[in-house]
């Protein structure tokens, strides 16, 4: 796959989010640090993790390395996010910020989507992406821009937001949260791909499709 972006580029992209966000949604820590740990054992229980202890915190709980390397955006929909939050670098733990990179094939999309937990702050690094965001009931609003790289853009807490790639080459953007782990819920996944299935009788009228229609759209989640 071709690269699309620098590690320079990336490295400039992450120090400027650093700057960009000002405040955190998750709840203020009472420490320096809270480094996750899977554990328990002798370990405080705060923000959904368990925490190290602080004289026992070394610089690889803070660092994550392989953000330039591109995503596979070899799948249905064509782009791959590379996420990193509590998960990967546990020092962000009760720190309320998390981050991902965003890799597009041309023509790519990263589909209509919501974080439950966090507003989301995004610059395209390389490509030509459209994006935008719909506003809650009853308005439902969309609020959509054409970004170039360098590009800027927000999306509000808990709206369901999207990113196309419209240009004939491959697109990379970075986006910071306001979250450690602001979950993502992909609505055609949820809603068609849901675990068991919801009822198709009821998702036929709610969406006003016939029934063998969303039998299909089941069928492919």
């Amino acid at each position: 796959m071709k690269k699309c972006v620098s590690f320079l580029q990336v490295t400039l992209a992450l120090m400027a989010l650093a700057f960009s966000v000002a405040s955190a949604y998750d709840p203020s820590p009472l420490q320096d640090t809270c480094v996750a740990i899977p554990e328990p054992k002798n370990a405080v229980f705060v923000n959904g993790k368990f925490c190290k202890n602080p004289n026992l915190t070394v610089a690889e709980d803070f660092f994550y390395q392989g953000l330039d390397i591109p995503g596979n955006t070899s799948n249905l929909v064509g782009s791959n996010v590379t996420t990193v939050n509590v998960v990967q670098i546990p020092g962000l733990n009760t720190l309320g910020i998390s981050l991902v990179r965003i890799d597009y094939a041309p023509y790519g999309q990263n589909p209509p989507h919501t974080h439950p937990r966090a507003t989301e702050i995004l610059t395209v690094l390389e490509g030509i992406l459209l994006v935008g965001f719909v506003t809650s009931n009853p308005d439902n609003r969309l609020i959509s821009k054409v970004l170039y790289k360098g590009d800027v853009f927000v999306f509000p807490i808990g709206l369901i937001h999207f990113q196309f790639n419209i240009g004939p080459t491959c697109a990379v953007a970075i986006a910071g949260l306001s979250s450690q782990n602001p979950g993502v819920i992909t609505i055609a996944n949820a809603v068609f791909g849901s675990n068991p299935p919801i009822n198709p009788d009821f998702l036929a009228r709610a969406f006003q499709l016939d029934k063998k229609v969303v039998e299909f759209l089941q069928a492919r989640f």
